[in-house]
């Protein structure tokens, strides 16, 4: 159980906590110098956090850092460079991976505690590659602009997930057969009692569904203690407000989970596939956020490049949908009066971001404008225009300005 500290101490444990995690690169901050938390940092100061190379800083209470585009270059998003977000600001500095437990308890026959060697010694492996994107990934290209964290378009990565599954888990526990939902609780914890705690929920049949897992490696690596060290909550194909870090209890119950993070934060519109809705008329039925949307963005050559007439250039980039697989990418350069397909590198699996990519050769000076979008095997695609209150799901069509001299 976490301890509960007078909002002072914890105040001063959050002051503590971030010097800890960060150093910052920026003109008015030398190279490793411990931030200063009682200063503001602006908005995409390249922060040095612990176990990680130079990251967008989004936020400091909590920690928000966003991955910089040159690194979706590669096909698995390294450890080093992954995206952090943490929702509460009380985050463990240490943890004892000798006397760690996960315990799981609540509607089950059997309540257990495991340890991380009983989780790799009593448990079959199990290894998802798998896109964990932040449902407000790209917020800031929102219009109307909306309140939030204003990532840009690096709010993700894809990784080589292992672990267990969490159906092993709960077989083991023996939950029992009137179970409805499983909740999921992490060591992070509110800087104030008037906070609500970080807790979210599945139905209990997805947590059984063979696919959702309890990761303890990331790209064949302990996480890093930002990603959520040592246990992380994996579902493929939803945002990664479900993935749950630092991982240390698991519930289950026979009835319908009620918690703030489920029931009043992180809703879109019912029945609409990219939480679509419009400024002039919000919609009144909402639920909470789910399965990714289809969507690609360009990744290289980034906004600002040059290029040179007569030269041959790749146009990439990667596309990405909640598991039903991205089976075609097209360009348009006239603003989407023509289409033309892209080639498509193998698939990582049908949770993974796939990678497009187009041979561009200019023959004239000018700036070139190209629009990308993407299609999944059930024929979704994508819209000229998304939005929603909360600036969840972007998924509207993107598009790159290049310059050729």
């Amino acid at each position: 159980m976490v301890k509960k500290f007078p909002a002072l101490v914890q105040l001063i444990c959050v002051a503590l906590l971030l010097s800890f995690f960060f150093s910052c690169s920026s003109p008015n901050v030398k190279k490793n110098e411990s931030v200063n938390t009682e200063q503001e940092l602006p908005k995409g100061t390249l922060v040095t956090a612990r176990e990680k190379k130079p990251l967008l800083l989004l936020t400091d209470r909590p920690p928000n850092l966003e991955t910089p585009l040159k690194y979706f270059l590669k096909d698995f998003t390294p450890n080093d460079v992954f995206f952090v977000r943490w929702h509460l600001s009380n985050l463990p500095t240490q943890i004892n991976a000798d006397t760690f437990q996960l315990r799981v308890f609540g509607n089950v026959i059997t309540k257990l505690a495991l340890s991380l060697s009983d989780l790799k010694t009593k448990f079959k492996p199990y290894t998802v590659n798998a896109l964990c994107e932040c449902a407000g990934n790209s917020r800031n290209n929102f219009n109307p602009r909306v309140p939030g964290a204003q990532w840009t378009n690096g709010g993700m990565g894809n990784a080589k997930w292992t672990g267990v599954k969490l159906k092993d888990i709960l077989e083991m526990a023996k939950a029992k057969s009137n179970s409805k939902f499983v909740s999921f609780n992490g060591m992070d914890a509110p800087p104030l009692p008037t906070v609500p705690d970080f807790v979210k929920s599945l139905e209990y049949n997805h947590s059984m569904d063979g696919e959702v897992m309890i990761a303890y490696e990331m790209n064949g690596e302990a996480l890093p203690l930002l990603n959520g060290y040592p246990l992380k909550l994996v579902v493929p194909g939803w945002y990664a407000t479900y993935w749950v870090g630092m991982l240390n209890e698991i519930k289950v119950y026979p009835n319908t989970f009620k918690g703030y993070w489920m029931d009043k934060a992180y809703l879109v519109p019912k029945g609409v596939r990219n939480g679509n809705e419009k400024p002039d008329s919000l919609a009144k039925n909402l639920v909470p956020i789910n399965k990714l949307d289809v969507r690609s963005i360009f990744v290289s050559p980034e906004p600002g490049t040059i290029l040179s007439t007569g030269s041959t250039n790749e146009i990439q980039g990667v596309a990405f949908d909640g598991g039903d697989g991205i089976t075609k990418v097209e360009i348009s350069k006239d603003s989407g009066k023509t289409w033309i397909p892209t080639k498509l590198d193998a698939s990582l699996g049908d949770y993974s971001w796939r990678r497009w990519r187009y041979e561009f050769k200019p023959t004239a000076a000018g700036t070139y404008k190209f629009f990308v979008k993407a299609t999944n095997a059930k024929e979704e695609t994508q819209p000229w225009h998304q939005w929603n209150r909360s600036g969840f799901m972007r998924n509207e069509i993107e598009s790159l300005e290049i310059k050729v001299k």
